[in-house]
């Protein structure tokens, strides 16, 4: 019986896993890997399983998708939307939701395998198919890579990858060259002196430290960057304090920074570095800021020569509904996979959005400014035509590379 990928979405949406606990959808799988009768690496870098088939001589093609979700508390009201929970990294309680669409990632890859498989005669070579965990907190790529993973599978001709965008479905946004930002979280303490909310000219407020340190970073970009040069800085977190009436001793600030290229992410780094060193010290701060780097995700960078060759394959599906929707703001893991193997990278966004949207997009280069993005509680890709789509897209970008007699 072949898999039915609209059931096994729905299945997955209801059951998200966080990062590094993938360990129901890792099993679900592997278990339909070996049913298509690929071989079956399990448990690479803790809950990654990579699977490989091999169809005569020919290329050797890597199809990676994500599995993991994320700590958000789903509102989209669907029939099979989550419930689930999970325990974070900081051993919290909290809701879970593919909020990011990696269910869908998985469903459309498990799809094309299938249909790959059924059609063998049409193609010869090695598909490499590789589920990988924690790419929401951007180690789940390399921890796969530290665990052994092309020492267990061939290496790959090329990497192709998809991910699922709220845009039309039907329509295929990719580019050459720098496809998504660079990522880097960046975790500040502050350390002032605590003491009671009625006398603070006894104290040190880190509070007051870390706020000023907050809008001043916010100048960055618009007064230390370049015109032509971009980059994203947010301070999603802020925490400090037990009670009204207390001043706390420290303060702690989380910042996403978002970069297009290395000479700019240094040079922001530097700035936050400064910045946050220089309000600590006019502050009067107790001791120098503790600054420290967590997860980093790299560009995400598409290889010039094989994404216009794989286009082109995708020109023969989507026809003029591939777009070239310029640098994302988002960042992946997906190009730690390639950079490791040696072989070119090709990423693309899949629309998921309802198809009725793509007026709207072609006539003002805009979507409407409440359809839900990833990350979102509302985010729901449509299953149709979304699945197939992507099913489509990752057969005809494998096929273009494991195409016979070339």
């Amino acid at each position: 019986m072949g898999i039915d990928v609209e059931q096994l979405y729905r299945d997955l949406h209801a059951h998200p896993e966080l990062s590094f606990r993938e360990h129901r959808t890792a099993g679900i799988v592997a278990e339909h890997l070996r049913a298509l009768g690929f071989t079956v690496h399990p448990g690479i870098g803790v809950t990654g399983v990579a699977g490989i088939l091999t169809n005569g001589p020919g290329g050797t093609v890597l199809l990676r998708a994500d599995m993991d979700g994320l700590p958000v508390a789903e509102a989209t009201g669907l029939d099979y939307a989550s419930t689930a929970r999970g325990v974070d990294q900081d051993g919290k309680d909290v809701p879970v939701m593919h909020a990011c669409g990696h269910d869908v990632h998985v469903a459309c890859l498990l799809g094309a395998l299938e249909r790959l498989v059924d059609e063998r005669a049409n193609w010869q070579g090695t598909v490499v198919a590789v589920f990988q965990p924690a790419e929401e907190s951007g180690g789940g790529a390399q921890a796969m890579v530290d665990a052994g993973l092309f020492d267990l599978v061939p290496r790959p001709d090329v990497v192709l990858g998809q991910h699922v965008a709220p845009f039309p479905a039907g329509w295929i946004g990719i580019r050459p060259g720098v496809a998504m930002a660079s990522a880097d979280s960046i975790n500040i303490t502050m350390f002032g002196a605590g003491g009671h909310g009625s006398r603070p000219e006894t104290t040190v407020d880190p509070v007051v430290m870390a706020a000023a340190t907050t809008m001043r970073l916010q100048g960055i970009v618009s007064r230390e960057l370049a015109a032509g040069d971009s980059a994203v800085l947010t301070v999603g977190q802020f925490h400090a304090g037990t009670k009204n009436n207390i001043i706390p001793a420290e303060a702690t600030l989380g910042i996403s920074l978002r970069t297009f290229d290395e000479p700019v992410r240094t040079k922001m780094v530097n700035a936050i570095d400064r910045i946050v060193r220089g309000e600590a010290a006019v502050s009067g701060a107790v001791k120098d800021p503790l600054i420290s780097y967590d997860e980093h995700f790299p560009l995400t960078r598409n290889d010039e020569q094989a994404t216009r060759r794989t286009t082109a394959a995708l020109g023969n599906v989507f026809g003029p509904q591939i777009i070239d929707p310029g640098p994302i703001s988002g960042s992946e893991d997906v190009g730690v996979l390639a950079t490791a193997a040696g072989a070119p990278l090709v990423f693309w966004f899949l629309g998921g959005a309802d198809p009725s949207l793509a007026e709207a997009l072609a006539s003002t280069g805009r979507l409407p400014e409440d359809i839900p993005s990833n990350h979102s509680p509302h985010f729901a890709p449509l299953i149709r035509p979304t699945l197939g789509l992507g099913i489509d897209a990752l057969v005809a970008a494998a096929r273009e590379w494991l195409i016979m007699d070339r």
